[in-house]
């Protein structure tokens, strides 16, 4: 057999593998292709008909969808397709980011709170003070002690996030300590920090990539709201929840200034949500059972 056969084999039986993965886990693949054509289009964003978002043009205001404008423009004569598409990189940015941080944090502090018992009251104390503030307001309250750039703004989601994920670290931290192979590893010896990186941590990461995919939903939308309400990044960056503010007020006149970033958002978001769901199917054994 040539070469060139057993590549076109190879490549064959690797897309009949992800075919069946497909379909035995749709949940997967339909939300997991939707955002994998989103990072394509967040990052071959310049090459995709767009041009500069923070462009003005006063003479093309306020225009209808065209093949010029494919979404129209705004009040300043900015293409919103371009803010569109430009957009998507702030909301990945900041969902990616909030989920990756926010994980590596509810990690750290879930296992030591869940592990050590005389920690876990006081730490959870401050995680359940914190719980107490809606996280958009802590959000809020946060980005206002600094100001509105991309960095405090996925601090400010992240610290509001943390307090979720380690509460959910220590629930399965509690569960995993009282197994029979960890007073077996604590009989024969064995240091804290090898029972948690051995025992405790891998059994922490299923729930917690199913975790990070609402996290990251929750952070798209938060960054969203932040920058609606003026509390977020500067309205010169296109993010979706600056393009939305710029078009309220212009909403019944074009509608198409809301609803192209609202689109966008609803579909990411819910594509997030969808992946965590098949995640959760796929990774709790109890429920593929039932099935």
């Amino acid at each position: 057999m040539s070469i060139p056969d057993v590549r076109r084999q190879s490549l064959s039986v690797i897309l009949n593998d992800w075919l069946a993965l497909a379909r035995r886990h749709l949940l997967i693949a339909v939300p997991g292709t939707i955002l994998f054509v989103l990072c394509l289009v967040a990052i071959f964003a310049p090459f995709l008909g767009t041009v500069d978002p923070a462009a003005l043009s006063p003479a093309s205001r306020l225009r209808n969808p065209s093949s010029a404008n494919w979404f129209g423009t705004d009040m300043l004569g900015r293409d919103l397709y371009s803010r569109v598409v430009y957009g998507s990189r702030v909301s990945l940015v900041v969902g990616l980011s909030v989920a990756f941080l926010s994980s590596l944090a509810g990690i750290l502090i879930g296992t030591v709170s869940g592990f050590i018992r005389w920690l876990d009251p006081i730490v959870m104390r401050i995680m359940d003070g914190m719980m107490s503030i809606p996280p958009i307001l802590l959000a809020i309250a946060l980005v206002a002690l600094t100001h509105g750039s991309l960095l405090n703004v996925i601090v400010a989601i992240t610290i509001a996030e943390i307090p979720r994920t380690s509460r959910l670290v220590r629930s399965v931290v509690l569960s995993i300590r009282e197994e029979p192979y960890v007073d077996a590893a604590i009989t024969a010896g064995s240091t804290v920090p090898r029972i948690i990186f051995k025992h405790i941590l891998p059994n922490t990461v299923a729930p917690m990539m199913v975790q990070a995919t609402y996290v990251c939903a929750a952070a798209m939308i938060s960054e969203s709201i932040l920058s609606f309400i003026g509390a977020g990044l500067p309205p010169i960056i296109p993010s979706w929840g600056n393009i939305i503010a710029d078009g309220r007020t212009f909403w019944q006149l074009k509608p198409a200034m809301i609803f192209f970033p609202a689109l966008f958002l609803s579909v990411s978001v819910l594509a997030v949500n969808l992946l965590g769901d098949g995640m959760r199917e796929a990774l709790d054994p109890r429920i593929a059972k039932g099935r």
